[in-house]
């Protein structure tokens, strides 16, 4: 067990349980999933940066990512049905907590000017959406083979029924919100 999930089950469900004066503790809003998305438009141009994409975010995922492709022609853009446009990798259980880990402690603390994430990314619905500007925060990705530095959206899915909840899980799991 990774050490943030420990970190959840010691003190983070009782915080909230005390908080939000829940009966039992499967009411607690959970992590349900983390997706990982890269978005590669450019690949239309160069399709070698679909390849980059896929061994970049299997290094920064520990997990093969998908491959996605178009789901329209745009001719504007030169663009084509069925063309690969980015990769997305989702994590479950283990495999999340792990990645928010070294995402909280050793990837946002690298991010240059960081002020903390903003608060109001939220959905509604309890889920928070989070987007890096550069791949190169995590370590795992090797800085001589980028060719192209990209993007990347984070979506953490929480079992959550509102925004207050998510955000209180997420701080108590150590998440850096900006203050207002």
């Amino acid at each position: 067990m990774t050490t943030l999930y420990t970190k959840y089950t010691s003190e983070v469900v009782p915080t909230l349980i005390g908080k939000f004066q829940y009966r039992n503790k499967m009411q607690v809003p959970k992590i349900k999933k983390v997706v990982l998305n890269m978005g590669l438009g450019e690949a239309i141009q160069n399709p070698k940066l679909i390849e980059a994409g896929v061994i970049q975010l299997t290094a920064i995922a520990g997990q093969k990512p998908v491959i996605q492709r178009a789901r329209k022609s745009v001719a504007t853009f030169k663009l084509r049905e069925g063309m690969p446009i980015g990769v997305s990798v989702t994590l479950r259980r283990d495999r999340a907590f792990e990645f928010l880990d070294r995402l909280i402690n050793i990837a946002l603390p690298r991010v240059r000017d960081f002020r903390g994430c903003s608060p109001k990314a939220f959905d509604g619905r309890g889920n928070y959406t989070l987007g890096v500007k550069e791949q190169l925060i995590f370590p795992e990705v090797d800085y001589d083979t980028v060719e192209k530095v990209k993007g990347l959206n984070i979506c953490i899915n929480t079992t959550a029924n509102t925004d207050e909840e998510s955000r209180a899980l997420l701080e108590l799991l150590g998440f850096p919100f900006r203050k207002h």
